[in-house]
C-alpha cells in the first residue's frame, strides 16, 4: 500500500519538474520555486483512522483518508498558484477529486493554500493502479507563515494562547498585503516592458534598448529577456580550455 501511494507521489514530482524546467528553460521564468513531498507514517495513518473513527483496514484507510501522498509547490506570486493548478487539472490523466481554495476563503486562523486531492494512475507491472495525491499550492509568504504556525501549535499542544492566535491572524493578513502587494509590482514591471520594448538590467542604471521585432521572435512569453552581453564581457577560451 505505501510503495503504491510512494509511486504516486513520484508521478506527481515528475511532472511538476518537468513543467518547471520547461518554463525556467522557454520562459526564463517559472511559476514553481520549489517542490517538495512527504508521505504519511503508518503511524499517523492509522492515528488519523482513528480520530475519523474508521476501521483499521486498508479498504477503508484508503477511501477516508485522503492525504497519505502529499506534494507541495510553492510559488513566487499568487496567480502563480492559479496557474500551476490550472496546468495540473489540464493533463488527461489527471482526475481532479476535491479542491479547497483557502487562498480566496481563508481559514479562520488565516491559513492560505490551494489544495486539490487529484488521482494519478500509477502503471505496475501488471496493473494501473489509481493513487490519490494531495497537492498544496502557496506563495513563499503563505509557506512562511504555515511553517510558522505548525511550530507554535507543536510547541503547545495545541493549546495555543488566544494572544498569540491573534498574533497569527495578524500575521497572515500581513503575508496577504505582501503578495498583493508584490504581484503588483511584478504585473507593472511586466506591462513596462510590454509598453517600452525596453529591459531592465538590474545591475546596471538605465537600460537596454531591444526591437519588438526580436522581443517577438525569441521571447514571446517572456517577462524579460536575459542581457546580450557586449562582446568584450564574453568568456575567451585559453589554449588550455581546448
Amino acid at each position: 500500500m505505501m510503495l503504491q501511494y510512494k509511486f504516486g507521489i513520484d508521478e506527481i514530482m515528475t511532472k511538476l519538474n518537468i513543467l518547471r524546467e520547461e518554463f525556467s528553460h522557454r520562459d526564463d521564468y517559472s511559476p514553481i520555486e520549489h517542490v517538495s513531498s512527504r508521505l504519511k507514517s503508518p503511524e499517523s495513518i492509522l492515528a488519523k483512522a482513528v480520530r475519523k473513527g474508521l476501521e483499521p483496514t486498508i479498504e477503508q484507510i484508503a477511501a477516508e483518508v485522503h492525504d497519505i501522498a502529499g506534494v507541495r509547490v510553492t510559488c513566487s506570486f499568487i496567480s502563480d498558484a492559479y496557474r500551476v493548478y490550472d496546468m495540473l487539472a489540464a493533463q488527461n490523466d489527471i482526475k481532479v477529486l476535491q479542491v479547497r481554495d483557502y487562498i480566496a476563503a481563508p481559514k479562520e486562523n488565516g491559513y492560505q493554500s490551494l489544495h486539490m486531492l487529484i488521482e494519478v494512475p500509477v502503471f505496475l507491472s501488471e496493473r494501473v493502479h489509481p493513487v490519490k495525491v494531495e497537492v498544496q499550492i502557496r506563495t513563499i509568504a503563505m509557506d512562511f507563515w504555515a511553517s510558522l504556525e505548525h511550530k507554535i501549535y507543536y510547541k503547545y499542544e495545541g493549546q495555543v494562547p488566544e494572544t498569540l492566535l491573534a498574533e497569527l491572524r495578524d500575521a497572515a493578513a500581513t503575508a496577504n498585503r505582501l503578495d498583493v502587494t508584490m504581484e503588483r509590482l511584478h504585473d507593472d514591471v511586466k506591462a513596462l516592458g510590454s509598453s517600452t520594448g525596453r529591459y531592465i538590467d538590474p545591475n546596471k542604471a538605465g537600460a537596454i534598448e531591444l526591437p519588438d521585432t526580436l522581443l517577438r521572435t525569441f521571447w514571446p512569453q517572456a517577462d524579460a529577456p536575459a542581457p546580450v552581453p557586449a562582446p568584450a564581457e564574453l568568456p575567451r577560451l585559453r589554449s588550455s580550455d581546448v
